[in-house]
């Protein structure tokens, strides 16, 4: 499942390419019907989490990847696949358009639906306007892992399996502290992290996580290879040498999702 850099990456785009241009909306697949928001202007595309909305006149277009979901922005004769969404811009010939294939949500919202949406989901470190206090208040009263919160939207939102791991490895917590047992500074620390992380991941379209002493060149290793990309001290590297203590990084199934950490470095 796409994480929240993604998403953020998504809107700028919509927001560069597609805002204030009469969009040509239909559904090649059939599962959706377009014609509420064919020919009317994209008003604005904007991200919460995993979440992404595009606002029409009309309405609202919700859209959530999922595990399986992608939105691509393709050459607008390149028709393929099951397209449940298709947005073309008015801009002539070279147009671009943005498909959507196989997401989990795509729905018309009305501004209440928003608002619901917006209410029941957790911080963004990606926004501006995130309220870094009253997540550490719940996070404080939880008996819940740090590694259970972090993957859950109602806290923090946008956070995924890899900015789970990463940050922690950096402040050498343990996914297994519960999140009343940290400290505010601990979660300060971890809090800034995480927004100059996902900051960085929607720059450069990517994550990376390994600080300059522990990169490639600077320790004579091979890059990762890896479909997600990116260099990373601990995710998908069960079994292999930590970079800082060299011992192994573990793997765990937590709550039915990977578990990646350094023992040493993240002693409980």
């Amino acid at each position: 499942m796409p994480e929240g850099h993604v998403i953020h990456r998504l809107a700028a785009r919509f927001n560069e390419g597609f805002r204030g241009a009469p969009i040509a909306a239909s559904s090649p697949q059939g599962r959706f019907d377009a014609s509420l928001i064919d020919a009317h202007p994209l008003l604005a595309a904007r991200a919460h989490g995993k979440h992404l909305f595009l606002e029409f006149a009309p309405a609202t277009v919700h859209i959530h990847l999922g595990l399986i979901g992608s939105l691509r922005f393709e050459p607008a004769e390149d028709v393929w696949g099951q397209i449940r969404l298709r947005l073309v811009p008015d801009r002539g010939r070279g147009a671009v358009a943005a498909n959507l294939r196989g997401p989990q949500t795509c729905a018309y919202l009305n501004p209440a639906e928003v608002a619901a949406i917006l209410e029941r989901t957790g911080e963004d470190p990606l926004d501006a306007g995130a309220d870094p206090d009253a997540l550490w208040a719940r996070v404080h009263r939880s008996k819940r892992t740090i590694g259970s919160l972090m993957m859950d939207q109602a806290y923090f939102a946008g956070v995924g399996n890899i900015y789970r791991a990463e940050p922690l490895f950096r402040l050498g917590l343990s996914p297994f502290t519960p999140g009343r047992a940290l400290d505010r500074a601990e979660f300060d620390a971890l809090w800034a992290d995480l927004v100059q992380l996902m900051h960085y991941g929607v720059e450069h379209g990517r994550i990376d996580t390994v600080r300059d002493e522990h990169a490639p060149e600077a320790m004579g290793r091979e890059p990762r290879k890896d479909d997600h990309g990116g260099e990373v001290y601990v995710y998908r590297r069960a079994g292999q040498p930590c970079y800082v203590c060299g011992d192994e990084i573990a793997l765990r199934k937590v709550e039915g999702r990977n578990l990646f950490w350094c023992p040493t470095c993240q002693r409980d």
